[in-house]
């Protein structure tokens, strides 16, 4: 098989490259590589367009056959069914239980821990924990990225809860929460997987220091744990009615859909999460039901690995031509490169070609005064994904939306189209790609969706490249070293020693 894959392979490097600009000239080309997603009854829908990326019918028919080689149907149905996907910890990968979408056990386990958190949020929103107007949400990774986008998208306009994600262990930040909350009416989140983290504990005992020293009575009263782990949770001190559990097979950059969006839920409500969840589902069921390049997180997996290892691109840009989705560049970041950030294949193996490329992004119309320069005269080339709403977020004159969204289209229009001149510092190259996300509004059904559909990217690129997406070790030798350091006797390369001393740690 693994030589029929390499075959595979190299017939898409025999492809002859045509510009852009000529691939137009077919007039179905628009419709072919044009896909939408429906939410559901009333939610709008979402398209993705890839037609200016350089796929054609024979390089999408050499993809299929390199899909095909892989195995993409059953690891995609094993995905689905809760079966083993991330061989090296013996785990299942379970996020899409958490939308409906999985083993029957499973999914029954994730309704009943929702029906658990949706309980306690409508409890605090009723008052039975007295007034409450401030939570501090302390965790890191996934466990803060995915809460913290989602908050900061959905809860502009409506927040019931004021909410404060906090992740870094430098103190400023959480002083900063400090700074904006009342410790009379602030609640504290520890979302933990293990309820170990240190970054988290550490921030969390903080926080209940902070209240202790504001005169409440009983800190640890005001604790909410989100973990799987919920036995770690009732030795720290929390009590049991104030646990919320999600499962182990949950990992930490998909845990959104779990109870480590309990922040969400208690900032713009449970039907507003509830809502999340159902266009993530969504997603979900285009996933599991289309096949081939009419499967499109497969077809801009297909373009994600034409570029990165045909074309030889090491970075892939996104651009939120929206303010509500400015961390989304941040969130995908963990998801792409901790998920496909790898060396070694399924089996163990050196992989022979690259992974994972860099993730980067900004928000438009900030970024075109900053890093466009590059992407339109620069020596690298770069895919750029655009993703915006039809729909405006403001309620100011509509000129605001209709130049973000001429801004939007004409950035790929121009990075595609180029302009020659006689001088060449006015001259435009063009025939450089990008793939546009239109959403009609970006409401919580729509943010559900666009998470989704970059999780199963991001999947079905792993499967392409033969690597597991569920494991993330690499982040663990550094974690290792730090407790060598705190724990002293240990030795380090002279540069490090020098630091360790300037710094007082030695």
């Amino acid at each position: 098989m693994a030589d029929k894959i390499a075959a595979a392979w190299d017939k898409l490097g025999e492809h002859p490259h045509t510009p852009l600009a000529e691939l137009f000239a077919d007039e179905t080309r628009v419709a072919k590589l044009s896909g939408r997603i429906a939410l559901g009854e009333g939610q709008g829908s979402i398209l993705f367009d890839w037609s200016k990326t350089h796929l054609t019918d024979g390089i999408l028919r050499d993809f299929e056959e390199v899909a095909g080689h892989a195995g993409f149907i059953d690891a995609r149905d094993r995905l689905l069914s809760g079966a083993i996907v991330n061989p090296t910890e013996g785990r299942a990968a379970e996020h899409t239980a958490q939308r409906g979408i999985g083993k029957d056990s499973s999914v029954e386990e994730a309704f009943a821990l929702h029906q658990r958190m949706r309980l306690l949020v409508e409890a605090i929103h009723e008052g039975v924990f007295g007034e409450i107007k401030h939570l501090i949400h302390v965790g890191i990774g996934g466990s803060a990225l995915g809460p913290a986008l989602a908050i900061d998208a959905l809860a502009r306009d409506l927040s019931l809860v004021d909410v404060h994600v906090v992740s870094n262990i430098d103190g400023c930040a959480l002083e900063q929460a400090f700074a904006a909350c009342d410790p009379r009416t602030t609640l504290l989140a520890v979302a933990s997987k293990t309820f170990t983290t240190i970054e988290t504990m550490t921030n969390a005992q903080s926080v209940i220091r902070w209240l202790e020293a504001s005169g409440v009575s009983d800190p640890t009263g005001r604790v909410i744990a989100l973990t799987a782990s919920p036995e770690k949770a009732v030795e720290w001190g929390v009590d049991e009615t104030r646990i919320l559990p999600f499962s182990e097979s949950v990992g930490g950059r998909y845990s959104l859909w779990s109870s480590i969006g309990f922040p969400v839920a208690l900032a713009v409500g449970w039907d507003e999460f509830a809502a999340m969840l159902d266009g993530a589902r969504a997603v979900d069921e285009h996933f599991r039901d289309t096949d081939g390049r009419e499967n499109l997180p497969l077809r801009a997996a297909f373009a994600d690995q034409y570029y990165t290892r045909i074309r030889g691109c090491q970075t892939r840009a996104c651009f939120a031509y929206d303010e509500r989705l400015a961390l989304l560049p941040d969130y995908l970041q963990q998801l792409e490169m901790e998920s496909n950030g790898k060396s070694v294949t399924v089996e163990g193996k050196a992989v022979t070609a690259p992974t994972a490329p860099i993730t980067w992004g900004g928000v438009g119309t900030d970024a075109q005064h900053a890093v466009f320069q590059l992407l339109h005269q620069g020596t690298n080339l770069v895919p750029v994904d655009f993703i915006a709403s039809i729909a405006p977020g403001d309620e100011l004159d509509p000129a605001h939306h209709r130049i973000l969204l001429m801004n939007c289209f004409a950035q790929g229009a121009a990075l595609m189209a180029g302009r020659g001149s006689d001088d060449p510092a006015r001259s435009y190259p063009g025939d450089r790609p990008s793939a546009t996300i239109l959403c009609d509004d970006l409401d919580s059904a729509a943010l559900g969706a666009l998470i989704a559909f970059h999780e199963h990217r991001t999947f079905a690129n792993a499967v392409l490249m033969g690597i597991n997406p569920f494991d993330q070790f690499g982040v663990e030798l550094g974690k290792e070293i730090a407790k060598k350091i705190e724990k002293g006797g240990e030795s380090f390369d002279a540069s490090t020693e020098n630091l360790l001393a300037l710094a007082g740690l030695a």
